[in-house]
């Protein structure tokens, strides 16, 4: 009985009913709107002034709504910071920066003046007042996300500007109370805060990344590292909040750090958004709606007048910032909308200023009111406006794309991973999802082949297949898991290869059992001698996401090889995944070609390029691979073009020097379907029906080892060191 007088009353105490309601209006709010056309984000603020205290009373703002809120406010800017891409952030960083300079100082100079002497009140409040015009809040940026517009240019740029908008808005706010306590301002409290922010800003940069990489270099569990993800974004909002900056600060600060640690194709990435998207966030939004009192705009025209004045000039301010940032970027007017659209909403800062105003008496009642209601109406043109420009932008990108596809068609890997055990089978999975296209939507096979029907063997295959499927599922791409008997295990990812028609076979690279075991083992190079599709060996001792460079060593004339295009693709998937630099060590004649797929290709990842004019310079990278680095070899088969003499000793080269190493070995796809490439290649790589004869095929390994022997006497010479 307790418990059903505790339901009807309102508002509701009882706290399965509480979080029954919340759950009830995320799940129905974007469903019903959704049919309006109406962003959701509107929804749910709407929602929260109904059921809010100011509504009907049905739910009031409790400390799990300001806990819960405060959380989804920080995600929200964690969100930004980890999804963006850190090399258009660079690309961008100067432009986003100007723009925040640009979106402060207007509203700051503009509301300033005008709050002084239209509202007639005093310096020191209007100066409050023109802070919460310089600040906004991403409010809009999961409607960005939605759209799959958080790495356009103009998102990253609202994103920078963002940053230093809101940081100097506070900085203001902070100073405004300093000098309404003490009664005069102080330059030794800005240069303080300056100092504290630049020792704070150091410190997450280099101790972050540390502990973060040790972590996860020692803990796999997925759930754990979820915890230690949200752990250090709750430690740099709390560190920012002891040195006097706003918590969204060292948010979005540990999203930046932690963004190249998680991988946009992972399950860890997958359940820091939908945490965010399903609770965090949608509670924030409510809670926003729980402050929101419509009625106090019937009270009388000087609170209607009051928040119209703040209204207009704060969206006024913003839409002249973002004119101007238009017109010095050269942007569109999709582009200059959507960037409207994430810089005028208001929330967090806004209300912090306001309480901060109201609780010091800075500013009156119908100030305070106005300001809500301002927050209203700048939340809901930001969404509105916001979507609409996503909208047309993600038309226009599609447009674009369709003219771009016209003539060619993107080919798609067909992966397939073939797994023993399954301490490797996860991580060969995660090299396998993030070496293909972000959009290839095409099913992974997961093989597991065994010659025997000992039972444990045939355990330890199904433990190996189900471990991958996992791996795969938690970024919803399709696997479909094999298990296979074959006398010969060679043969049978060949056969399996033809039935799937896989284009790239991802497999554990060979441990030596003994002495006289080979560094590839018996059945990697049968696999090698019987199939001429591109083959992908890794071994990997730390996870793939704590590489901090990929080291790509390429033989000569590997620009023609039908296979080139093919790897240089997936290298490329790979370090935009991983988010680190790529460093191609490559002979001067391919450098052009590795260059001319990724430009092609639009990656936006750091590369950089290093001349090789021996193969015996590959013996100089010994000592200069790190324990982080991710060593990529690409080999080449015995009949194709780039084979030599020096591809003979390549795998006892590295078993001796490079035996505790993280090692990734391709041989690319030879005299298969001809691939396309950015200028004319050789007609050796295009299909044939027939291999060479071997009279041919000796007098090429005689005429390359010739060849080989001159530039090996010319490095002798002049040798030099490459630095990587």
């Amino acid at each position: 009985m307790n418990i059903l007088t505790a339901i009807i009353e309102f508002p509701l105490r009882q706290p399965v009913a509480i979080f029954l309601l919340v759950l009830i209006i995320i799940l129905f709010t974007p469903l019903l709107l959704r049919r309006l056309k109406i962003p959701h984000i509107i929804g749910m603020i709407v929602a929260g002034m109904i059921v809010g205290p100011y509504g009907f009373n049905i739910l009031e703002r409790d400390a799990s709504f300001q806990i819960f809120g405060q959380v989804g406010i920080l995600y929200l800017m964690f969100l930004a910071g980890v999804e963006i891409d850190m090399f258009n952030l660079k690309q961008n960083l100067r432009k986003g920066i100007l723009f925040g300079l640009i979106s402060f100082a207007l509203p700051m100079v503009g509301g300033l003046l005008l709050t002084h002497y239209v509202l007639g009140t005093s310096w020191l409040t209007s100066t409050l007042i023109a802070s919460m015009y310089a600040s906004h809040t991403l409010i809009s940026y999961p409607i960005a996300t939605r759209f799959g517009l958080t790495n356009s240019r103009s998102t990253v740029i609202s994103i920078c500007g963002t940053i230093v908008a809101v940081l100097l808005a506070l900085v203001v706010l902070a100073e405004v109370v300093a000098v309404k306590e003490h009664g005069s301002f102080q330059w030794f409290r800005i240069l303080k805060l300056i100092g504290l922010l630049i020792v704070y800003c150091a410190a997450l940069y280099y101790l972050m990344p540390i502990a973060t990489r040790r972590f996860f270099k020692s803990v796999s569990e997925p759930v754990t590292q979820f915890i230690y993800v949200m752990a250090m974004m709750l430690l740099a909002s709390l560190l920012a909040q002891l040195i006097g900056l706003e918590a969204i600060l060292g948010a979005f600060l540990a999203g930046l750090v932690l963004n190249r640690y998680i991988p946009q194709r992972s399950a860890l990435m997958s359940r820091i958004e939908f945490v965010g998207n399903a609770v965090f966030i949608p509670y924030f939004l409510i809670g926003v709606g729980m402050l929101i009192n419509v009625s106090v705009i019937v009270k009388g025209w000087n609170v209607a007048w009051v928040a119209l004045n703040m209204i207009v000039v704060s969206l006024a301010c913003k839409w002249i910032a973002v004119y101007i940032a238009q017109r010095l970027f050269d942007m569109s007017k999709v582009e200059r909308l959507l960037m409207f659209g994430l810089t005028s909403g208001k929330a967090a800062a806004t209300i912090a200023a306001t309480m901060v105003g109201y609780q010091y008496g800075l500013i009156s009642e119908d100030i305070m009111n106005g300001a809500v209601l301002m927050i209203l109406a700048c939340c809901a043109i930001a969404s509105i406006a916001t979507e609409r420009a996503a909208i047309n932008m993600r038309m226009n990108l599609a447009e674009e794309k369709l003219k771009q596809e016209k003539g060619a068609k993107r080919s798609d890997a067909r992966q397939l991973v073939a797994v023993a055990n399954p301490m490797t089978a996860e991580g060969i999975m995660k090299i396998a999802i993030y070496m293909r296209h972000p959009k290839n939507n095409l099913p992974i096979t997961a093989l597991y082949i065994r010659n025997n029907d000992d039972p444990a063997n045939i355990s330890m295959g199904k433990s190996a297949l189900q471990t991958a499927v996992k791996v795969a599922s938690a970024v919803d791409i399709k696997v479909n898991d094999v298990e296979r008997y074959d006398i010969n295990i060679a043969t049978g990812l060949v056969n399996v290869l033809k039935e799937k028609d896989s284009t790239d076979i991802i497999i554990g690279l060979h441990r030596k059992s003994n002495i006289v075991d080979s560094f590839y083992g018996s059945m990697i190079e049968q696999l090698l001698r019987t199939t001429n599709k591109s083959i992908i060996m890794s071994r990997c001792f730390i996870p793939v996401n704590t590489v901090t460079r990929i080291v790509v060593v390429v033989p000569p004339k590997a620009e023609f090889e039908t296979g080139f295009r093919q790897w240089v693709i997936r290298i490329g998937n790979l370090a935009t995944q991983v988010g680190c630099k790529a460093i191609f060590i490559a002979y001067k004649e391919t450098i052009p070609y590795i260059q001319g797929v990724l430009q092609a290709e639009k990656y936006n990842i750091s590369h950089e390029y290093r001349e090789m004019e021996s193969w015996d310079d590959f013996i100089m990278l010994s000592n200069r691979i790190h324990d982080d680095d991710l060593l990529v070899v690409i080999g080449a088969r015995r009949t194709s073009i780039s084979f030599s003499s020096d591809m003979e000793v390549m795998p006892t080269f590295l078993g001796r020097y490079f035996a505790n190493h993280n090692i990734m070995i391709i041989y690319p796809e030879q005299f298969g379907a001809e691939a396309e490439m950015p200028t004319p290649i050789d007609p050796l790589s295009t299909a044939i029906t027939s291999n060479p004869s071997p009279l041919l095929l000796s007098f090429n390994r005689w005429r390359a080892q010739l060849s080989d022997y001159r530039k090996h006497i010319s490095s002798r010479r002049n040798r030099h060191k490459i630095d990587i």
